[in-house]
């Protein structure tokens, strides 16, 4: 290594490789074949690996012009299921040189102040959940490559669009509590304005609608246990048939039935049933255990940037849902035929 480096250099490693800088460009460039031999190749990366040299990305991008940056824009809600996510996106992220900013739009939905003097200059390119679509126009995002997450593909801002099968998830839920017998229904929705949470109840009403002699009602909460349980209290106390099963859209809203039908002095699922969707650590916290619908937030990060990385190369991403799964644990049961 050069006398006085803090830092091991592209001449260092050349020299250690008895090549030129510019085969070490290369090698280290990917751009070898055809021009150095293998032998030397490996010689090149030999060398570098034990002088411990990386290369300076910075210098790098700044010539291409490129920041190898990407933002993922997601609610600051359900945070375990997107922390999952931005761990999927990294992952991948990191195995082609790319960087990821995780930028959590305040108070779940809603504008949000851009975070970069200029974000066509800072980034590359944007994954974003269709939850925190309001925050992109704050950032201009939708002015750079962008892929979207649970959005309707008909409709989306993005190049691309990735999404997990949710109305099959639903379809499995509304079949599960069917075949046990469940005619009467309630949908603790999700008060959020967003594609995901529109393909759910549309898939439930229409999956229950199809079944003879059933009900089904819908009550909306917001995204939290004390919301859910207010919401879930004033539906269960109102007049009429009482429903023997409560469809959740998330987790978090089954976490806020439980303790309604506790002050309700009712049991589950002896009494009602409840389903959520997710399959958060919650869900095995929760006693009874929920049954519940397994997204793999991961894959659904991994897959969401494996999309944007195609969009930049000027590639078509893979298309298709992403298959997710119904998990029948103790929250379930036939209704009490009293």
């Amino acid at each position: 290594m050069a006398r006085g480096s803090t830092r091991p250099t592209s001449r260092d490693v050349a020299q250690a490789a008895g090549v030129s800088q510019a085969a070490v460009s290369l090698v280290l460039g990917d751009k070898w074949r055809g021009r150095v031999s293998e032998v030397t190749a490996e010689r090149v990366r030999k060398a570098a690996r034990e002088l411990g040299y990386r290369p300076n990305l910075a210098a790098r991008n700044l010539r291409l012009g490129r920041t190898r940056t990407v933002l993922l824009v997601v609610p600051a809600l359900t945070t375990e299921f997107f922390a999952g996510v931005y761990t999927g996106a990294a992952r991948v992220a990191a195995e082609h040189g790319f960087g990821v900013v995780l930028y959590p739009s305040p108070e779940g939905v809603g504008p949000a102040r851009d975070p970069f003097a200029s974000a066509q200059a800072a980034l590359d390119g944007v994954l974003a959940s269709s939850m925190a679509a309001d925050a992109l126009t704050a950032i201009r995002g939708d002015q750079l490559p962008l892929v979207m997450l649970d959005s309707d593909p008909s409709g989306s801002l993005g190049a691309a669009t990735v999404n997990l099968d949710i109305a099959d998830g639903v379809r499995q839920v509304a079949d599960h509590l069917l075949g046990l017998g469940h005619r009467h229904f309630l949908h603790l929705a999700a008060d959020i304005p967003s594609w995901t949470f529109e393909v759910r109840a549309r898939e439930l009403a229409a999956r229950v609608g199809a079944a003879a002699g059933t009900s089904l009602r819908t009550a909306p909460a917001p995204i939290s246990i004390d919301g859910a349980l207010a919401a879930a209290e004033a539906a269960l106390s109102a007049p009429g048939p009482r429903p023997t099963a409560v469809v959740c859209d998330d987790d978090k809203l089954a976490a806020g039935v439980y303790k309604a039908l506790r002050r309700l002095g009712l049991r589950v699922p002896d009494d009602v049933s409840v389903t959520g969707l997710d399959d958060l650590a919650l869900a095995t916290a929760l006693d009874p255990e929920l049954t519940t619908v397994r997204l793999d937030a991961e894959l659904f990060g991994e897959r969401g940037m494996r999309s944007l990385l195609a969009v930049l190369e000027g590639r078509t991403p893979d298309g298709g849902d992403i298959p997710v799964e119904l998990v029948v644990r103790a929250s379930t049961a036939p209704p009490n035929a009293s």
